[in-house]
């Protein structure tokens, strides 16, 4: 009969002061099983905006700045390099359209895959496992580049209004994003609300600071319409007359594909639906409206600012004068710089509270890359193509290994790519753009599929397929034209990701074509003359830690038998419902998956009870499986005073490191905290592999 087991008060069981320290920092442990904790820990509309929709808003910092520099271009007939600025206000027009577009496409996703995963999900379930590793090795790298770029582009914008020996000194902004990136790492390791809700204000400040550079910015020069509009008119006289239609729509389509940065936090909202409060789609779609609305406005309001106040004169200042500059601070000094109240410089406070603010913003924005890329390793790890651990929750309800890594690889990102926003943008939206192609491809697929059940799927398709038209566009461009600029390095580290999540899975594989081989052949055993019954506290019991039921656990049992012959009278199966992050999704998944390891549970004593030993079965809920296979065991042995605990361990010929690393250590980390507790407990090998020796055969 299963028990769940309370929280033992032993003085050993204290935590030591560097325990308690690391606790204060992090936080206290949730507790798994509070009916109110999905509410708790949930973000609603508001705050999911601000912790997803924070990476789309930012990517206006550094988006439409990129798009607008490549209107830069050689004339042909002067041999001049020339600014072909009238056409920001088409590019504004079309980053506008691009964005609603491809936050409806997203949002038709978040309605046929309410449980998250984005463009991992979609790709599996609708391409197929193998564009399904293409597409999660492609998002994880996006969020790695999603938390540098954001960094990195944060630290030159707080960089712009440091004196220019500041800013030209590379070392000190690599150090002090770095101290950045490592206060984000603590932060997302106590948990996504709360680190949500420390960065609001910022996000806040934010907002109201770029809508008042908008709305008063296009306002103040309401007058200058007619003006621009004569500017633009005759622009497109002399582009055409000097390019020709396709050469001007050639560098029109360059410069907005490499502007592309722009859309690279949209796919965000339908990756994180599972941290979102119920209604999770409704909820789901509602941020991806306040997202779209928000980056919209203010990329394209961006754009428009630049042409009305001449942003452009910043190309004509020298090569020194431009270090450590950002068009987005031109354009704030430009428009408040001179501005003064009572002879206050209130214009000089505004502009370095709009750059703090974007800054600020910026260091926000690296949320979807500490929430959403974890999510996607732990979704991958699910189906076997990472480690397992990765989907493993810590007692904060993170994926704590998951943060741990994406912390570390930006870092060293940061470090290879020396901080350089040009190279990080090109290599963040190439991936970006390859999983928005996939996305595309698999809902395109899905309706034309299912044309014959949806009446209105010509309407559906026709959304997906010109989001897939825009996003392959801005992908062939920005590969092509950026090759050599950081467009190959993706494509490398994204290929050898691929390659290893391949090996990993053969791996797992492999593994489990061993097991399911135990599976056959131990199954069905012969019952004993005399059932066993209820264990007997004051005869010696052996405590067998299991997983499901299944050849592996039977092979331990009777490699038991074998070793301890006629020793042990009882038999006590225990296993631990694992919270990981596949299955903390609500509490109808929590009794679920609690009732199959009692079920599980059940099978063991039952056979075990057939071939004639007593048994018994103690399991509990936990996130982490250490702790809570260890708590049992200790109330095991109050109850029964002459108990011995054995676990087992898949072990090969050669063990090497990477084997620690995709087979967890659960077994000796048990046997460790009971030996200190002084508590007998010996690990039963399991061989696998062609080397291995014949399997136990039954006493």
């Amino acid at each position: 009969m299963a028990r769940k087991t309370e929280t033992s008060e032993d003085p050993l069981d204290r935590p030591s002061p560097l325990a308690a320290m690391w606790r204060r920092l992090f936080g206290a442990p949730r507790d798994v099983q509070d009916p109110r904790i999905f509410h708790t820990i949930s973000l609603m509309a508001f705050l999911a905006w601000i912790g997803l929709g924070a990476d789309g808003l930012s990517s206006s910092a550094y988006g439409p700045a990129e798009a607008f520099k490549n209107l830069l271009v050689k004339n042909p007939v002067t041999g001049r390099v020339e600014g072909q600025w009238y056409m920001a206000i088409f590019l504004a027009l079309a980053t506008v359209i691009t964005v609603f577009v491809i936050s409806y496409a997203y949002s038709r996703v978040i309605e046929q895959f309410p449980h998250g995963g984005g463009g991992y999900v979609v790709a599996t379930k609708l391409l197929g496992p193998r564009a399904g590793v293409v597409s999660g090795c492609a998002l994880l790298v996006d969020y790695v580049l999603t938390i540098t770029v954001s960094v990195a582009a944060g630290g030159d914008a707080i960089f712009d209004l440091l004196p220019h020996a500041l800013r030209a000194n590379f070392d000190l902004k690599i150090a002090c994003e770095v101290a950045v990136l490592a206060a984000l790492l603590i932060m997302n390791l106590r948990g996504v609300k709360e680190s949500v809700e420390a960065v609001m204000p910022v996000f806040l400040v934010f907002v109201v600071t770029h809508l008042i550079l908008i709305v008063v910015g296009i306002g103040s020069h309401a007058a200058r319409v007619p003006e621009v509009a004569g500017q633009v008119s005759g622009g497109l006289r002399d582009g055409l007359s000097t390019f020709g239609t396709w050469g001007l729509l050639a560098i029109f389509i360059r410069a907005f594909a490499l502007g592309g940065g722009t859309f690279t936090g949209i796919e965000a909202v339908s990756n994180g639906i599972a941290i979102m409060r119920e209604p999770k789609v409704q909820t789901g779609r509602r941020t991806m409206i306040y997202m779209a609305a928000s980056l919209a406005f203010t990329a394209g309001g961006i754009l428009v600012c630049y042409l009305l106040f001449d942003v452009q004169g910043f190309f004509g200042l020298t090569a020194g004068e431009q270090v450590g500059r950002t068009l987005n601070g031109v354009l704030a000094e430009r428009f408040a710089g001179s501005f003064r109240l009572a002879g206050f410089p209130i214009g000089s406070v505004f502009v370095k509270l709009t750059i703090v603010s974007e800054a600020a913003l910026l260091f926000v924005a690296t949320q979807t890359g500490f929430i959403d890329g974890p999510r996607v390793m732990s979704n991958m790890a699910i189906d076997s193509w990472l480690p397992h651990r990765f989907a493993s929750l810590s007692d904060r309800l993170t994926t704590k290994d998951g943060v741990v890594l994406m912390g570390w690889s930006a870092i060293a990102l940061l470090l290879m790519t020396h901080g350089s926003v040009d190279t990080l943008v090109v290599m963040y939206s190439v991936n970006v753009f390859a999983t928005f192609c996939l996305t595309e491809m698999g809902m395109c697929r899905f309706w034309f599929t299912g044309r014959r059940h949806h009446e209105g799927w010509v309407r559906h398709i026709s959304v997906h397929v010109l989001g897939l038209v825009l996003c392959s566009t801005i992908l062939v461009v920005m590969v092509v034209e950026k090759f050599g600029q950081g467009a190959w390095k993706t494509l490398v580290i994204t290929c050898l990701l691929v390659a290893a999540c391949a090996w990993v899975r053969g791996h797992y594989r492999s593994v489990q074509a061993e097991l399911r081989r135990l599976d056959r052949v131990l199954l069905d055993l012969p019952a004993a003359p005399r059932p066993g019954g209820e264990p007997d506290p004051r005869k010696p019991t052996a405590v067998l830690l299991v997983r499901e039921f299944g050849g592996m656990g039977i092979h331990l049992l009777l490699m038991l038998q074998k070793t301890f012959p006629d020793f042990f009278k009882n038999v006590i199966f225990v296993s631990v419902a694992v919270i990981d992050s596949g299955h903390f999704k609500g509490k109808e998944e929590i009794s679920a998956l609690k009732r199959q390891v009692e079920e599980s549970l059940a099978r063991y004593v039952e056979l075990a009870r057939r071939i004639g030993w007593n048994a018994a079965s103690a399991t509990t809920v936990t996130t982490d499986p250490v702790e809570g296979i260890y708590r049992v065991c200790v109330e095991l042995a109050r109850r029964y005073p002459r108990v011995m605990f054995f676990g087992g361990k898949l072990i090969w010929k050669r063990e090497s490191w990477w084997q620690r690393i995709l087979h967890n250590e659960t077994a000796f980390q048990v046997q460790r905290r009971l030996q200190w507790k002084g508590l007998a407990m010996t690990i039963l090998p399991l061989r696998t592999g062609a080397d291995a020796p014949g399997i136990a055969a039954p006493a």
